[in-house]
């Protein structure tokens, strides 16, 4: 075998026959068992590895004799083997054609949350506005309700915490995924002003309102996640749901001792003191969809997840079972990479569902690494 001065993982890179036939043998009394005869798994949560990018294989085995990724399976199954042994079998499996795309398996919904939000929206506006910027009294505003808030009051509604009639029967038709969608629509849009009159005094009500800016904000931009921002509210729907809260049609304990502490005519000022603010967008990104996530990973993985890279791994028709949990355990910190955390960091459920799903339906492609003049491989 050759030895190439680019590092110890590129050896099975520069792999002959004889040391592919080698790892042959190896392969066939150490890996067959769960792996398969020819690199292709047929057993749940275990990775197809027949075509997977040589040197990439050859550095998850020492690290798994070492123990940098401990999984107890692995590590008795390699633990025994010669490098030589390791770099062979690498040179072996990476010889073999890849596994084909996973039998009927459905193209992942590539589902755009603020779309279906938007289109749930519709029945909203005549109440609320077109832009969830209310201008009928006694309406709140919607547009750049924290998003936590927004599904919490959605439930209320639902179960009957919160009485009323018309947004009980609306909540009811709503299932989780549709009140997550319409959250995040009325998050990203543009909150302003509501067009609705107040019936307070804003510059009496300064002073009232200074007990509310530990949660709500000094001047009701909320900073607390699942705490709602105040400032250009409708001053009619502050009053009532203040009111609420101090006689107890609307439960929670948080907000009873404040609102009891106000008489009617301090409620009034205190909510006209927050119609009277300007509101902010709260801190929501939106989020990416699956061609957007499968353009960031294709940039490592390579086109359709056909890596190009000896050292970064193939992804296309590889098994989406074991897929989802190894994307998952990036997101928990359970597999240590910098470039990964920071990726699956972002990554939702449903993310790591699409994306494995994807990748599992890509047609996997065997690569060559050619030796050019002056030693650099393509």
């Amino acid at each position: 075998m050759l030895k190439p001065a680019a590092g110890d993982d590129l050896r099975p890179l520069f792999a002959n026959a004889a040391d592919i036939a080698e790892g042959r043998r190896v392969a066939e009394s150490t890996c067959v068992r769960c792996h398969g005869a020819s690199g292709i798994s047929t057993t749940r949560g275990v990775p197809h590895i027949a075509g997977q990018r040589a040197g990439y294989l050859h550095a998850q085995l020492k690290a798994y004799q070492t123990g940098a990724r401990p999984q107890s399976t692995m590590a008795g199954a390699v633990r025994f083997l010669r490098d030589d042994a390791l770099v062979n079998v690498a040179a072996y499996y990476a010889s073999l054609q890849p596994a084909r795309p996973a039998a009927g398996a459905k193209a992942p919904p590539d589902t755009d949350p603020l779309q279906a939000g938007k289109n749930a929206a519709a029945a909203c506006g005549a109440c609320h506005g077109d832009s969830g910027v209310s201008s009928t009294p006694g309406t709140p505003s919607l547009a750049g309700l924290d998003p936590k808030f927004f599904a919490a009051a959605m439930a209320a509604y639902k179960s009957g915490d919160r009485n009323n009639d018309m947004m009980k029967s609306f909540a009811a038709g709503l299932n989780e995924t549709s009140v997550a969608s319409l959250a995040l629509y009325y998050a990203l849009q543009k909150p302003g002003k509501a067009q609705t009159p107040a019936s307070g005094d804003a510059a009496a009500g300064k002073q009232a309102a200074a007990a509310c800016g530990g949660c709500h904000g000094e001047t009701g931009v909320s900073t607390i996640a699942g705490t709602p921002s105040l400032a250009g509210q409708d001053a009619q729907y502050l009053a009532a749901a203040t009111a609420a809260y101090k006689h107890g049609a609307r439960k929670d304990e948080t907000m009873k001792a404040p609102a009891a502490a106000l008489d009617e005519r301090a409620v009034r000022d205190v909510a006209a003191y927050f119609a009277a603010q300007t509101p902010q967008p709260p801190d929501v990104k939106k989020p990416l969809s699956l061609a957007d996530w499968t353009s960031r990973c294709d940039r490592c993985h390579g086109p359709n997840g056909n890596s190009i890279e000896p050292l970064i791994p193939a992804l296309a028709a590889q098994r989406a079972d074991w897929l989802e949990p190894v994307l998952e355990a990036y997101r928990k910190g359970e597999r240590k990479s910098s470039a990964m955390a920071a990726m699956s960091a972002l990554l939702g459920d449903s993310d790591v569902k699409a994306l494995a799903a994807h990748y599992a339906r890509q047609q996997a492609r065997p690569v060559v690494y050619v030796l050019v003049p002056g030693g650099g491989r393509q």
